[in-house]
């Protein structure tokens, strides 16, 4: 018998049994359905993670500092690490204080001069204490270096080539509070940034020593302060992708935001210290070169990381959170096997008659065999079908729902299904349920025709 003719009489004994069919191909369809979820999930997860490191990244930049847990590298911090007053104190994610080594110009001098090294641009945030604009109230913001590798959304303005001379950036949800009528007003307005610098100990004490009033304290920290005029060069939109935490950041240029944080913490040991550093390298889209340069600064005793080293350890999470969920799938696929079997076993014990005279006008074991390994086949399309078209459809309609609820923004998804992926889904899970109609297919071919036509 041709594998056409098999295919086809396979597919007409399915639809004799269709309540029976429909019942074993939904068992199957269920771990379909999960998988194709969980599959369209990660890559939904793996598309945004990369979209975020896209729009604030430079691919061709290393992230450099001095100290292994800057990066997340923890190895030994379990251990009780000696105290070294030319570190800086910070407090960790516990809350926990702890020290860092960190780059000080000496540093930075010697990254420069490594072969391949095009800049370094310091990862500098200096501590602002309020912001005012045309109606002169106080403002808590944050400041930080922009970088060309950021994509934020223009609302009003421009964001020159190289932001520098006293320009900054600033976030659209500070432009009505600082007095302005819409976005396009606050363009090329005067804004007031207000630094602290650190008090001088000395200082201090001499002026408790004349009088303690907390009149004179106060005006000591205002001579410690410092005024400075910035123009609102463009005001922007942080993308949904923006770096947790940067939200609302007012962005300035590295040269200004250098000068501010100098004045802040002068006096301090974290004068001229840099927690990290960013390192250009000359070519490094090409990652043979970005490697080398990486490898060199590791060689040096400094720490370094890619983008693509970033990642990579979000993908890996990602990839441990769609195991957990695949494994569940995965069970439900190991319960629809014996409902195959079970299902299988039935229907040769059905059509033992029907399998006595094939068998008796010709038909070869090999092919009973394959007739019902076919049928087992069909069984698994129809289930992988049902269950990853059902995902997809339903996906598709909660898109919008989910992307909205979780605040996605534009051009997002959480669901992204690939075709690819379903269709390799969909052969896997026949070959499951090829394996799982073995047994059956080789009772069926083993009976003896005579013995067969006998049963009633």
């Amino acid at each position: 018998m041709k594998n056409l003719d098999i295919i086809r009489r396979s597919g007409r004994s399915l639809r004799q049994a269709k309540i029976r069919t429909f019942l074993t191909a939904s068992a199957i369809g269920v771990g379909a359905f999960a998988l194709t979820l969980t599959l369209a999930a990660s890559n939904g997860a793996q598309a945004y993670v990369n979209k975020i490191i896209s729009n604030n990244f430079d691919p061709a930049e290393l992230v450099v500092t001095n100290d292994a847990s800057v990066l997340g590298q923890t190895g030994g911090s379990s251990k009780p690490r000696q105290y070294d007053p030319s570190f800086s104190n910070v407090n960790n994610t516990a809350g926990a204080n702890t020290q860092i080594k960190e780059l000080t110009d000496n540093d930075l001098a010697k990254i420069q001069a490594v072969t391949g090294v095009d800049q370094v641009r310091k990862a500098v945030s200096p501590q602002l204490q309020y912001i005012s604009g045309l109606n002169g109230k106080k403002y808590v913001a944050a400041a930080n270096v922009f970088s060309p590798a950021q994509k934020p959304d223009v609302l009003a303005g421009h964001i020159p080539a190289v932001l520098g001379d006293k320009k900054l950036l600033l976030p659209g949800a500070f432009v009505s509070a600082l007095g302005f009528k819409n976005n396009q007003a606050a363009i090329g307005q005067p804004l007031t940034l207000v630094v602290q610098k650190a008090f001088d100990l000395s200082e201090v004490q001499a002026t408790l020593l004349q009088s303690i009033n907390t009149q004179t304290l106060a005006a000591s920290a205002q001579a410690n302060s410092q005024a400075v005029t910035f123009t609102v060069a463009a005001v922007y939109k942080p993308p949904i992708t923006a770096q947790p935490g940067f939200e609302n950041t007012l962005y300035l240029g590295g040269t200004d935001a250098q000068q501010l944080n100098d004045y802040t913490t002068k006096n301090t040991p974290n004068y001229h210290k840099y927690t990290y550093v960013y390192v250009r390298v000359r070519g490094g889209k090409d990652t043979a070169k970005l490697a080398a340069v990486q490898h060199k600064l590791k060689s040096m005793g400094y720490q370094a990381q890619s983008v693509k080293d970033t990642e990579k350890f979000l993908n890996q999470i990602i990839a441990v959170l769609r195991g957990i969920v695949i494994a569940f799938g995965l069970i439900a696929l190991v319960a629809s096997v014996f409902g195959i079997v079970n299902t299988m076993y039935i229907s040769v014990l059905q059509r033992t008659r029907e399998i006595g005279l094939m068998k008796a006008l010709g038909m070869r074991r090999r092919e009973i065999g394959r007739l019902f390994r076919v049928e087992a086949a069909w069984i698994g399309f129809l289930g992988g079908m049902l269950g990853s078209l059902i995902a997809w459809a339903l996906g598709n309609a909660l898109n919008p729902f989910i992307t909205k609820k979780l605040q996605l923004g534009a051009g997002n998804s959480l669901l992204i299904f690939e075709p690819v992926q379903i269709i390799v889904l969909i052969v896997l899970l026949m070959i499951i349920a090829v394996v799982a109609g073995l047994l059956p297919a080789r009772k069926a071919a083993k009976l003896d025709p005579i013995e067969a036509l006998r049963t009633e």
